[in-house]
């Protein structure tokens, strides 16, 4: 009876949004949002099915050709459900293919689909490559690269990106420092690849980074986080997932992959493009589909000596493993945190709502995923409330400055007003000060004790409270 009713439902929605469609794109875009191994895919696939959509490919491995185990690109059988785009037309030895290509050519595709009356659903794990189309956060120079360094705007801006990040952190940030302080404060020094794109920047414009990030925040529209949305009010889906949960999902993933051939895939493509880079010393695991997880992680493996026993071709072998399945899991983790970051926690002026979807128990995929999701794109349709609520935004209306602070007890820099408030909150940060009061008090006469006591502990409290109040 439930099946038939939600069956009810979903056909329902379906006829409703699509009469609109006919009239004008509304939402202007849908944008799947989740970690990896939430059945992101899946659910675009359902969604442009039924409303006349066609899928984006927000996946930075998923452009190149190849590797399509290891990048978990979508089937054949799922390409011939609904149609997709930009999947594996990218040559796997470029370099220098950019968040900036991506949004081009995404762009172009959103507005003939909006031309044709078709529904755009982007879908994908790579965050910079989604924000990209949500807000103006690009600055249109030749160099400028995303953030997992895939190259710059062309052969010359990707040397030189190369040579930036070869040099020590510290040493980049001191640089960044002399020519633009303002972005110095905000970036981390362990962070190279943003201080090499930002040195970048005022090498070929002659104007510091911060200067256009200034100007590109201050359009109409524009926030603290960086220009206005590109689209009218979109419809964002976040796939959640318990992780203990999700964790072994993953790992069972990693282990279907291995059955379908992921090894003899690595093999394959790194006996084509990667051992005479390898022979030669330069190969580099930061660049192009390269950075895929499971090249890196089964290196040892791939490279092995011809002279290695088969016991330790096997050990390498589950080590590789290993590693994948913990590179996985640790990139799920960062997909969902930089949602909650970018969407909920430090929200600017035009931040879209967020509407979760729960993917924890998958036989109940239609009735906790499917159904609400086009419930809530026929409500927006017509120009009404959803039944089901956005996420609550977390903290609104309170600013993170991105402040570099030093922690000279934990010997750590930390980057944010919000990360710094809950660092002096923590575990750790207590610990050292305990630890330092312990020090002191053997070094201190015994009459300075209290008082030392005091004045650590007012410190402490001294930092948490002026970030407060600011």
């Amino acid at each position: 009876m439930r099946s038939c009713v939600s069956n009810a439902i979903m056909a329902a929605s379906s006829r409703s949004v699509q009469t609109v469609l006919r009239k004008a794109v509304v939402p202007s875009l849908v944008v799947i949002l989740g970690a990896t191994g939430t059945g992101k895919s899946k659910l675009a696939i359902e969604i442009g099915k039924r409303l006349k959509g066609e899928i984006i490919s927000a996946d930075s491995m998923q452009v190149y050709q190849g590797l399509d185990i290891i990048t978990n690109k979508v089937t054949a059988e799922e390409l011939a459900q609904c149609k997709h785009h930009m999947i594996g037309f990218v040559d796997p030895l470029v370099s220098s293919y950019t968040v900036v290509d991506f949004r081009n050519k995404a762009q172009t595709l959103i507005e003939d689909m909006h031309r044709r009356n078709k529904l755009p659903v982007i879908v994908g794990g790579t965050n910079y490559y989604i924000e990209s189309l949500l807000w103006k956060v690009l600055l249109d120079t030749a160099q400028e690269n995303e953030e997992a360094g895939d190259g710059g705007g062309g052969d010359a801006a990707a040397k030189r990106k190369s040579e930036l990040e070869a040099l020590d952190g510290s040493e980049l940030h001191k640089r960044l420092a002399e020519v633009d302080p303002k972005m110095a404060t905000m970036l981390h020094p362990n962070d190279k690849r943003k201080i090499a794109r930002s040195l970048q920047v005022h090498e070929e414009t002659g104007v510091p980074h911060s200067h256009w990030l200034e100007e590109q925040r201050g359009q109409v529209g524009g926030s603290g986080l960086g220009g206005p949305l590109r689209y009218p009010d979109p419809c964002i889906f976040w796939l959640q997932s318990d992780m203990k949960v999700l964790d072994e999902r993953l790992d069972a993933r990693v282990d279907e992959m291995l059955s379908a051939g992921l090894i003899e895939e690595l093999r394959d493509f790194h006996v084509r493009y990667n051992r005479q880079r390898v022979q030669d010393d330069s190969q580099n695991y930061q660049h192009g589909i390269f950075q895929s997880i499971g090249f890196k992680e089964f290196h040892d493996y791939l490279t092995a000596p011809e002279s290695s026993t088969q016991q330790e071709r096997d050990s390498l072998r589950e080590k590789g493993i290993t590693a994948v399945k913990v590179a996985t899991k640790r990139y799920a983790r960062k997909q969902n945190k930089w949602v909650r970051n970018r969407f909920l926690r430090r929200p600017g002026d035009d931040v879209p709502p967020v509407y979760g979807l729960d993917v924890t128990d998958v036989s109940r995929w239609e009735e906790t995923v499917l159904t609400p999701a086009l419930q809530i794109l026929d409500s927006l349709s017509k120009g009404e409330e959803p039944a089901v609520a956005p996420i609550r935004v977390e903290g609104a209306g309170q600013k993170n400055k991105r402040h570099l602070y030093t922690c000279d007890l934990c010997d750590k820099l930390i980057l944010g007003e919000l990360e710094w408030t809950a660092h002096l909150k923590s575990k750790k940060h207590h610990y050292h000060v305990k630890k330092k009061r312990k020090t002191d008090q053997v070094q201190t006469p015994s009459e300075d004790r209290d008082a030392a006591g005091r004045a650590e502990d007012a410190e402490t409290t001294r930092g948490e409270t002026e970030l407060t109040q600011k």
